[in-house]
């Protein structure tokens, strides 16, 4: 018995999941239309309205903000030596905290990577997460009870004559170098995984000394990871401004400019002036970074 199939009704067209069919640009442009507007609204014009407010003037007795254009503020917070000493003291934390952090993260991640048994692999990475999973104040109010006088850092070192840095700029490096150290490790680690056993084992198969394997194949695929830790610990502690007023004592970063100026001080105008510093530092950087092409393959 031969069986008929019938429709119910002629097939329905849909032309524009045709039109998307044909056109995989404009199929592309409706995905990324939202989350691109979205973020053009929440960051681009958020850092538009921080130009603005900088040129705006504050009354010196009422408080008031008056949006009368000048750039005053601007060109304080570029001529006047408080806020390039402040400028430069926030620059070389921002510089010194990635070295280390770099130096510190380079043997960790070999070690989970390369060296450590497949088992331990995840729960060594569990525990370099494992600090992110803590409060901020609780893990830099930790390094305050540390690092003031009389603390674990004094009890450790006073055997070797070393006296605690209280609370000082080096106790914001170290601070900030512990803090941010994860944001290192993970993009180490992950690059060190790309990098085959293989190639290893044939650099020292052709005579290639420890040295001369990291210097001419190891550093060369790391450096896209590197480059990727290097952005976290630098921009995240250009901007850090509560570890400063915890552990730092009277020392003074963009941050806490910004942070007083917001406050007491009531002038609005002035810390977004002085705010745009770190983000116009944060643009230069990931320019330069972008133009030694390290960022291609990560």
């Amino acid at each position: 018995m031969t069986t008929i199939s019938r429709t119910d009704g002629p097939v329905r067209s849909r032309p524009l999941s045709a039109l998307l069919n044909r056109m995989p640009r404009l199929r592309l442009a409706g995905l990324l239309i939202l989350p691109t507007g979205w973020l053009a609204l929440i960051y681009v014009l958020a850092l538009i309205l921080l130009l603005v407010t900088s040129l705006w003037t504050v009354d010196t007795f009422t408080g008031a903000i008056h949006q009368s254009w000048t750039f005053d503020n601007i060109k304080a917070v570029l001529t006047e030596s408080i806020y390039q000493k402040v400028a430069l003291r926030t620059l070389f934390v921002a510089l010194a905290v990635t070295v280390i952090d770099v130096i510190l993260a380079l043997p960790i991640a070999f070690f989970i990577a390369k060296v450590a048994p497949q088992r331990w692999q995840k729960l060594l990475v569990a525990a370099v997460l494992m600090p992110l999973w803590a409060s901020y104040l609780v893990k830099v109010y930790a390094w305050r009870n540390i690092l003031a006088d009389g603390g674990l850092f004094s009890w450790l070192g006073k055997p070797f004559g070393l006296e605690s840095p209280g609370y000082s700029l080096t106790a914001v490096i170290i601070t900030l170098s512990y803090v941010w150290l994860p944001y290192m490790i993970l993009p180490i680690h992950a690059g060190f995984e790309r990098i085959p056993n293989s190639l290893l084992e044939a650099s020292g198969d052709l005579g290639a000394a420890p040295g001369a394997t990291i210097r001419w194949v190891i550093l060369p695929l790391l450096k896209p990871a590197v480059i990727a830790g290097t952005i976290f610990t630098f921009s995240l502690s250009l901007g850090d401004y509560i570890t400063v007023q915890i552990v730092g004592g009277t020392t003074q970063m963009l941050g806490n400019v910004v942070y007083a100026n917001v406050g007491a001080a009531n002038n609005l105008p002035l810390a977004s002036a002085v705010s745009l510093v770190p983000i116009v530092i944060v643009f230069a950087y990931l320019l330069l970074v972008r133009r030694t092409g390290a960022l291609k393959n990560v």
